[in-house]
C-alpha cells in the first residue's frame, strides 16, 4: 500500500503552472486576438466573394481589330463567354510602343541639296565613289554587272509610280546589290528625270545567307560581307550601261534603316517615292514602315515588296494591313508588291514637310 502525498503537496503543484505562464500571459493572449480576428476575416471574404471561373482568367490575346478604332473592333454585343468580355474591356488604341514612332521631322531641305548635305554629313564631303575601287578590294569582288541579282526588282510598278509621282528623290529601304536601285535610274532617266536615289542597309546581308547566293556576292573577308562595295561596283558598272550619272545619283547610306530614317528626319531630308524592301517579319517591317512615312512628302507614295509570301499575314502583309487600317490608308496590291495611297496632307499649324 503507497503512503499518501502530504497534504497541500496536490494544490501546490497546481498553483505552480499559472505562476510559470503568468510572466507570458499578456503575450500569449495578444497572440490569440491577433490569430481569432485574422482568421474570422479569412472566413468573412472567402463567404463574400465568388472564386473566378476558369473563362475570367483565361488570357486572350489581341488581334488586328483591337488595335484600331472603335468602329473596327467586334461589338461585345455580337461576342460570347471570354471574347466577349476580352473584346469590351480591351483598350482600342493602347498606349503602347506599336504606335510611338516620330511623326514630325525638321524643316525640309531643298530637293537640290539633298545629295551635298549627305555627302557632307556622311561621308567628309567626297563621293565614296571617288577612287573607288582600290586594288585591294578591287581584287575580292565579283566582276561588277549593270543588272545584278534581285527580286521582282523590275516589276511595272517601279516605271508606274516614278511616272505618276516624277519624284526628285527616292528613298529605298534594303539594297542588297542594287537591283532595284540600279532600275528606278533607268527608269527615271528614260523619263528625263534625274532623282537622288537613297539607298539605306547596313549591307551585313542575313545568317548563311551566302549559301543561297554564293554565285551572286563576295566571298566574305575578315567577317566583312564584302556588300558594300559589291553594290558600288554595281552602280559604277552601269555607267558603262548608258548611265554614266548613276553614281552621282544612287548613294548607299549604309546603317541601320532604324538609324538612317532618324538621321534624315532630323535633317529636314524627305522622299516622294519610298520603297520598303528590307526585314521581313512583321516588327522589322512595322518599324520600317512607321519611321519611313515620317519622312514621305505629302501627296508622296509608298510601296515595297513580299505583300504575298509564305508567311502570309504573320510577317510584311500583317504589317502593312494594320498600318493602313490605323491611318486610314487603302493597300492596293501589284504583283508581288504593295502599294499604299498617297500620303494626305498636312493639317494647318503642323510643322514638317510642305
Amino acid at each position: 500500500m503507497k503512503p499518501r502525498p502530504p497534504a497541500g503537496a496536490s494544490s501546490s503543484s497546481a498553483s505552480a503552472v499559472p505562476a510559470m505562464l503568468r510572466p507570458h500571459l499578456a503575450r500569449l493572449t495578444s497572440f490569440l486576438i491577433v490569430f481569432a480576428v485574422g482568421y474570422s476575416l479569412g472566413l468573412l471574404s472567402s463567404s463574400t466573394r465568388p472564386s473566378p471561373r476558369p473563362s475570367q482568367t483565361t488570357l486572350t490575346r489581341p488581334h488586328a481589330a483591337h488595335l484600331t478604332d472603335a468602329s473596327s473592333a467586334v461589338p461585345a454585343s455580337n461576342a460570347t463567354g471570354a471574347s466577349a468580355s476580352a473584346t469590351a474591356s480591351y483598350p482600342r488604341s493602347p498606349p503602347h510602343d506599336l504606335f510611338r514612332f516620330r511623326e514630325e521631322c525638321g524643316e525640309p531641305l531643298p530637293k537640290d541639296a539633298v545629295i551635298p548635305t549627305l555627302l557632307d554629313k556622311l561621308f567628309d564631303g567626297e563621293s565614296p565613289y571617288a577612287g573607288f575601287p582600290p586594288a585591294h578590294t578591287a581584287a575580292l569582288l565579283h566582276p561588277a554587272s549593270a543588272r545584278p541579282r534581285g527580286w521582282g526588282s523590275t516589276g511595272a510598278v517601279f516605271a508606274e509610280l516614278i511616272e505618276s509621282v516624277r519624284p526628285a528623290v527616292i528613298v529605298e529601304l534594303g539594297a542588297f546589290l542594287g537591283a532595284s536601285a540600279l532600275h528606278m535610274a533607268a527608269v527615271s532617266r528614260n523619263l528625263s528625270l534625274s532623282p537622288a536615289i537613297l539607298c539605306i542597309d547596313d549591307f551585313r546581308g542575313w545568317p548563311a545567307f551566302r549559301d543561297r547566293f554564293r554565285r551572286d556576292v563576295p566571298p566574305q573577308r575578315h567577317g566583312d560581307a564584302l556588300l558594300l562595295p559589291q553594290f558600288m561596283a554595281n552602280v559604277a558598272a552601269a555607267g558603262g550601261d548608258g548611265d554614266g550619272d548613276a553614281a552621282a545619283r544612287v548613294l548607299p547610306l549604309p546603317f541601320s534603316t532604324a538609324s538612317a530614317l532618324a538621321a534624315l528626319c532630323g535633317w529636314g531630308v524627305y522622299a516622294d517615292l519610298i520603297e520598303v524592301d528590307a526585314g521581313h517579319d512583321f516588327h522589322s517591317a512595322w518599324a520600317d514602315i512607321n519611321l519611313a512615312w515620317a519622312v514621305l512628302r505629302p501627296g508622296g507614295v509608298m510601296f515595297g515588296h513580299d505583300y504575298f509570301t509564305s508567311a502570309d499575314d504573320r510577317g510584311v502583309r500583317r504589317a502593312v494591313t494594320l498600318f493602313a487600317r490605323v491611318k486610314g490608308l487603302t493597300v492596293r496590291p501589284h504583283g508581288q508588291h504593295w502599294v499604299l495611297s498617297p500620303k494626305p496632307p498636312r493639317r494647318q499649324g503642323t510643322a514638317g514637310a510642305r
